[in-house]
């Protein structure tokens, strides 16, 4: 079943690739354009995600820091 999915989402992603970019293409290029965008894609997706995600952490860690440097300051050196 995950084949067939590949292929009904890799033609509709390739039949919409080809439109937005204005290419006359056959039915097979359009489901191989389509099915190569979107393991490309979720490759890239994946890697942006896992670098957003590890960036997000750091900025958290950071954010809760400072609100414990503040709240250090304000409420207990006092």
């Amino acid at each position: 079943m995950p084949i067939i999915a590949l292929i009904i989402i890799g033609a509709a992603a390739g039949f919409l690739a080809t439109r937005l970019m204005r290419i006359d293409a056959n039915i097979v290029t359009t489901v191989v354009i389509g099915m190569a965008g979107a393991l490309i894609g979720g490759l890239v997706l994946r890697f942006l995600l896992t670098v957003m995600g590890m960036l997000a952490g750091f900025v958290g860690a950071v954010l809760g820091a400072l609100l414990l440097i503040w709240l250090w300051q304000n409420y207990f050196q006092k």
